[in-house]
């Protein structure tokens, strides 16, 4: 057994659909959570509470605190840093109040690059490292809505290994009953979602579809397949210990998601959002020019996205 409190104060930056799973489990775990969220869906936190939506019915919590103005919270053990790609450098910088000399922040973002980008923002000594499995989004002001039952968030320091602030923030998600299971490569696990991500994200938003259609799809099912055997390729050219069955590995986790989920980046474009592409089909071609190798599938879903980067409809 850990030999500390497992009270903490843990802000989530922002209170999205990742920062809001947490902040709900957190919160009726008993931790001092601060959402931070703007707009409507701060109001509604603040006068409604935060919900959560799954299948196993709605959960809803007053977070210890909800603002939009870091500066009210002050200095925190751990920061779930869970905001859109581009919006990350912005983010970072409105942390900087709620730092001390222990706080870790832990990126939760798509892509690879996060826990990098946040160290050219943050002190180095302040950035862990984490990738979120789980589908979750905004689906109205104050709800947060689940899509399936999978929810595992694996972190660590940005070497790969463990730390007493891991092992605690671990342990406090234990428990309340969220999946976090250790890890001795988190540039392994990173690639593995990234692998799957680059293909299902490509897919759902350049098709306009579906995991049900992808599955359903012969052609959707091979372009698929063949874009993570791409981004796979490439991870493993750069040195990531990707196993060699990673990618039929995930073609069976895929016939497991629901058949009415999206990729993220797919309910960004119906929604007229900005996109991520820089960070995933576009990270997917940068990381393939520094192996000298080509990526062309994610070359070209990148160029039928590219359109839609800034949210033009």
């Amino acid at each position: 057994m850990l030999e500390w409190s497992v009270k903490m104060r843990i802000a989530t930056m922002a209170t999205g659909g990742i920062g809001g799973y947490i902040a709900v489990k957190l919160t009726k775990q008993g931790q001092e959570v601060a959402a931070i969220a703007r707009g409507s869906h701060l109001e509604a936190i603040k006068n409604k509470g935060l919900q959560l939506s799954s299948k196993h019915g709605i959960e809803t919590v007053k977070p210890w605190k909800a603002t939009s103005d870091t500066k009210q919270i002050g200095p925190v053990d751990v920061i779930i840093f869970g905001v859109k790609c581009h919006a990350l450098e912005e983010a970072a910088e409105a942390c900087l109040p709620m730092l001390k000399d222990g706080t870790v922040v832990i990126p939760f973002l798509n892509g690879v690059e996060a826990a990098t980008r946040l160290s050219e923002v943050l002190p180095e000594k302040n950035v862990a490292n984490g990738v979120a499995k789980i589908s979750t989004t905004v689906s109205r002001p104050g709800v947060i809505s689940q899509v399936g039952n999978f929810a595992q968030f694996i972190f660590s320091e940005l070497n790969s290994t463990s730390s007493p602030r891991i092992e605690r923030l671990q342990e406090v998600f234990r428990s309340a009953g969220i999946d976090a299971p250790k890890t001795d490569d988190i540039d392994r696990d990173l690639w593995s979602k990234f692998v799957l991500f680059s293909s299902i994200s490509g897919v759902t938003s350049a098709a306009r579809c579906n995991v049900g259609d992808i599955r359903g799809s012969f052609e959707l099912s091979e372009l698929c397949r063949n874009i993570m055997s791409e981004t796979a390729m490439v991870g493993r050219r750069l040195g990531i210990n990707l196993p060699t069955s990673l990618e039929e590995n995930l073609w069976y986790t895929i016939a497991e998601l629901p058949t009415n989920m999206r990729a993220s980046t797919a309910i960004d474009l119906e929604n007229n959002r900005p996109l991520e592409t820089k960070w995933i089909s576009g990270a997917a071609i940068k990381f393939a020019k520094k192996a000298a190798v080509s990526a062309p599938l994610n070359q070209t879903i990148y160029s039928l996205l590219s359109i839609y980067e800034n949210g033009k409809s």
